[in-house]
C-alpha cells in the first residue's frame, strides 16, 4: 500500500496509534497519551489546529469518544475520522493501533472528503533537518544537546521530543532547516 500525504495534523490517543498510523499517511501525528493531556500537548495541538488543521481519530470506545468529545469542545473545526469498533479490535483489544493501513488511510479519507478537503503531498520544496544537522547545531550527540532541543522546541511551540521525534516535528509543522538556524541564533543571542 503506498501512504497516502495528509496535510491536517492526526491526533491519536498513544504511541501504538501513532505507529499504525504512520504506516498507512505521511502526516504529522500527535498523542495525547490518554486523558492526561498536558499543558504543553494542548499548546502543540492548538498551533496545529491553527497552522494545518486538525483531524481526530481516536478509539472507537468509551474513553476515545471521551477525548474526542474533550478535543472537539476546544477545537470545534477539527475534522473527525473513525474506524469502527469491529476493524479495531484484536482479541480484546480495542483501539486504532489494531486496524490495517488501509483502513485507517480510508477512514482518513472519508474524513477528508465530508469535509470538502482532500489528502495533498506536503510541500517538497524546503528543506529539513537530519541527523547530521541537528549534531551540528549542537541539538543531539553533544553535552547540553537534550536542554537546547528542550529551548528550541519551547521557543517554536512544538512539543519536547527526543533527536527523532523532533525532526518528525519540524517537518510536521513545515519548520525548515533555515528557521530552525535563526531560531538557534535568537536563543543564542537571549543566553
Amino acid at each position: 500500500m503506498d501512504k497516502i500525504n495528509i496535510e491536517q495534523a492526526i491526533i491519536v490517543e498513544g504511541r501504538d496509534d501513532v505507529t499504525a498510523v504512520s504506516e498507512a499517511v505521511n502526516a504529522l501525528i500527535i498523542p495525547t497519551h490518554g486523558f492526561g493531556i498536558t499543558a504543553e500537548t494542548w499548546g502543540v495541538i492548538a498551533k496545529a489546529y491553527e497552522e494545518k488543521g486538525l483531524i481526530i481519530l481516536t478509539d472507537p470506545d468509551h474513553a476515545g469518544e471521551e477525548i474526542r468529545r474533550k478535543l472537539t469542545e476546544k477545537f470545534p473545526e477539527a475534522i473527525q475520522a473513525y474506524v469502527s469498533r469491529s476493524e479495531a479490535t484484536a482479541a480484546d483489544d480495542i483501539g486504532i493501533e489494531n486496524a490495517k493501513p488501509e483502513t485507517i488511510a480510508e477512514a482518513l479519507e472519508k474524513a477528508l472528503a465530508r469535509a470538502g478537503k482532500e489528502a495533498k503531498a506536503i510541500q517538497a520544496e524546503t528543506i529539513y533537518a537530519d541527523m547530521s544537522d541537528l549534531r551540528e547545531l549542537g541539538l543531539a550527540g553533544t553535552e547540553g544537546a537534550t536542554e537546547m532541543r528542550a529551548e528550541v522546541a519551547r521557543a517554536l511551540g512544538i512539543g519536547y521530543g527526543n533527536a527523532g521525534a523532533f525532526i518528525k516535528k519540524l517537518k510536521g509543522f513545515g519548520i525548515g532547516l533555515d528557521e530552525l538556524k535563526e531560531e538557534i541564533e535568537k536563543i543564542r543571542k537571549e543566553d
